[in-house]
């Protein structure tokens, strides 16, 4: 390192309240002035309104992200007005289909994610989303089925995600199914899975609400990559290579 450059950085670890002769963690004071949380509270909502609400989100467009998140907060502002009925809902568009479309996070869980964090800090807010995502890894979806105005009523195949991609997530539901990805049936299936993820995340933060949540994750859980563990679930690749069983939908009696 020539003396110049040695200087630079001796004069910006000065800058940031650090020196070069010790690791000790020091402050850094803040250029940027953010504003303080606001006093949002959570407030106890209906579970099976917040499903049908996130059903009728996506079905009418709004996709899943949004769909999820308004069943939350959306029940809020339908019964106490602001601050929850201020909330730019619109904005929540932006995490459809994994963000902008991009398959990442499911939406449907993103949106709830998004709910919980206007209410809970860090640590309370890791619990709840703990939580949520795990059982959204382990079980078999979806499980609603609208008793009425269902968008495509017929028999829905349930398939177990494994993690919280979308793009696995519906690659593992189109090799169980037999379905392609892009089709009415998939469309469907995954407005039924955002009813689900939204009845469940009601039913965590009511019990946060009224004090009986209990964490049963693990803190230290994180999402499970490796998909090679699993023979009978393949990954997105494994819907193009391989055949996929046939599935016939029948519709309710």
């Amino acid at each position: 390192m020539t003396r110049s450059i040695e200087n630079k950085v001796h004069e910006t670890l000065s800058q940031l309240g650090s020196s070069t002769g010790s690791h000790k963690k020091k402050s850094v004071t803040l250029e940027t002035v953010f504003p303080e949380n606001p006093a949002w509270q959570p407030q106890v909502v209906d579970p099976g309104r917040g499903e049908r609400m996130a059903y009728d989100g996506c079905i009418g467009g709004y996709g899943c992200c949004y769909a999820a998140f308004y069943s939350i907060i959306g029940q809020m502002a339908e019964k106490y007005g602001a601050p929850y009925k201020d909330f730019p809902f619109h904005s929540m568009k932006a995490g459809r289909s994994g963000v902008g479309g991009w398959e990442s996070t499911c939406g449907a869980l993103t949106g709830a994610a998004f709910a919980y964090g206007l209410f809970y800090e860090k640590k309370e807010h890791n619990e709840l989303v703990r939580e949520l995502f795990q059982w959204h890894d382990v079980t078999a979806l979806p499980v609603y089925r609208p008793a009425v105005n269902c968008k495509l009523d017929v028999d829905i195949p349930t398939s177990i995600s494994g993690n919280v991609l979308c793009t696995t997530s519906k690659a593992r539901w189109a090799y169980v199914s037999g379905f392609p990805v892009k089709s009415k049936e998939c469309s469907e299936r995954c407005a039924r899975l955002t009813a689900d993820v939204a009845r469940k995340a009601i039913e965590i933060l009511n019990a946060k609400i009224d004090g009986t949540f209990v964490p049963t994750v693990d803190k230290n859980a994180k999402m499970q990559c490796d998909l090679s563990t699993d023979s009978t679930q393949d990954d997105a690749g494994s819907v193009i290579l391989v055949k996929q069983p046939e599935f016939r939908s029948v519709k309710a009696g």
